[in-house]
């Protein structure tokens, strides 16, 4: 089934090429099936790239996806056309009366900051308290995890000595979890961070539970016992060249950046990267959508909120 987004939406292009199923408005007007409702709030500065990442692997499930895009209204976008956020992104007091099956935030590049210092902090907490309430579950990617985290149960990030940079083993830590149904004993995830998440605060809050960690990026997935957070610190959704993007741009800066780690074939950054993640990260964003979502979601989207508290 495809994922529905906007007409003219530059993503519908881009995944009509790579033969992903998208269906546009117009025609999902037609059937008589209730699409899930997914409302991505993009924090990242790149907002076409990281949309259209998040749309091709939110449409490679056999469900109809409904993708609505939300922006902070508090913070004004450097990076993205202003035409392009009038034309396809609205803001939460748009969209707070309405409710969804699904929310996706991503990751920003403020993980330096103390959280209370970035600019739109009061917005993503009410828009973190409002998901509660409005959204069935809520899946949180890099430092929107570290955000949620902190938020919802006072889990401070910490920093790390050096930038983690690469593609990094991965093994399940609760082997029965159905969202990690069909993974390998040993999968890959992309991690682009300074900072991270310790195993002992997580495991000291009730009502969490690690699914899946590495031995050199730390804690991955974590979730709560509902399924109605979700929390991972990677980025399973990138592209193939994102962290070389990342990579060249800080060195033509003169930054402090190594090679990505298992990225490149010998760390030769001169040769195509090895792509190892991309299975995991579309059976990661299927599992979620197939399990905790669309199993588990009122067939009456404004039934949603009044499932069991979150904790």
């Amino acid at each position: 089934m495809p994922i529905q987004i906007p007409n003219d939406l530059p993503a519908a292009e881009t995944l009509k090429n790579e033969n992903i199923f998208v269906m546009n408005q117009t025609r999902a007007q037609t059937q008589h099936i209730r699409p899930l409702e997914i409302v991505l709030l993009n924090l990242m500065p790149t907002k076409i790239v990281t949309e259209t990442q998040l749309s091709r692997v939110l449409g490679n499930t056999p469900l109809q996806v409904h993708l609505e895009l939300m922006m902070i209204s508090s913070h004004k976008s450097k990076n993205t056309p202003e035409e392009h956020l009038l034309s396809f992104y609205k803001t939460f007091d748009e969209l707070k009366e309405r409710k969804f099956d699904g929310m996706v935030i991503t990751g920003a590049p403020v993980e330096n900051l103390p959280f209370e210092e970035v600019d739109y902090w009061d917005e993503l907490v009410r828009i973190m308290e409002w998901s509660k309430t409005h959204v069935h579950s809520t899946f949180h990617i890099c430092w929107a995890a570290q955000a949620g985290l902190y938020y919802h149960y006072g889990i401070q990030k910490r920093s790390l000595p050096e930038k983690l940079f690469g593609v990094y083993p991965h093994h399940a830590d609760y082997k029965r979890a159905i969202l990690l149904r069909g993974f390998d004993d040993t999968f890959w995830a992309p991690h682009s961070r300074h900072t991270t998440i310790d195993r002992a605060d997580v495991e000291a809050v009730p009502g969490l539970k690690i699914l899946a960690s590495s031995d050199e990026a730390g804690v991955y997935i974590i979730m709560n016992k509902e399924g109605r957070q979700i929390f991972v610190t990677g980025h399973s959704e990138y592209d193939p060249d994102t962290l070389e993007r990342e990579y060249l741009r800080d060195k033509a800066q003169g930054l402090p950046i190594h090679v990505p780690v298992n990225y490149y074939p010998n760390d030769d950054d001169t040769k195509p990267p090895i792509v190892r993640w991309r299975g995991h990260g579309n059976l990661l964003y299927s599992n979620w959508l197939n399990y905790f979502v669309y199993q588990t979601t009122p067939y009456d989207i404004m039934a949603v909120g009044q499932e069991a508290t979150v904790d």
